[in-house]
């Protein structure tokens, strides 16, 4: 699959996410999700990041921030359906070495 055909299916998929998330009672605030290559750099070398391999670079990764009745949180249930909606679908909340609770992504190598 080209990276054009994988980043419309994450941006599929990440309506999906939002839609759901507005089914349960969620409001949600967008983060960032195209990040330049600088960016990425800086995030490293500051420790938020692990990797120059971010797929945000690719446009297949969007931090979102979920808030219910005003409070920020990162809902499990949330990461979990989006896991569901595609094998390569990551959510940064579940990784073992590295939490990153508004982290969604299509993991594209």
């Amino acid at each position: 699959m080209a990276l054009g055909q994988h980043q419309e299916a994450f941006s599929r998929d990440l309506v999906k996410l939002v839609l759901r998330a507005f089914e349960l009672g969620y409001e949600v605030r967008w983060g960032e999700v195209l990040r330049p290559p600088e960016m990425q750099a800086l995030y490293v070398q500051r420790g938020s990041s692990k990797t120059m391999l971010s797929d945000h670079l690719k446009k297949c990764a969007a931090d979102l921030h979920f808030f219910k009745e005003g409070a920020l949180c990162y809902p499990e249930e949330l990461g979990h359906y989006w896991e569901s909606l595609n094998p390569l679908n990551r959510a940064g909340m579940f990784w073992k070495s590295f939490k990153d609770g508004p982290h969604f992504e299509r993991h594209v190598r």
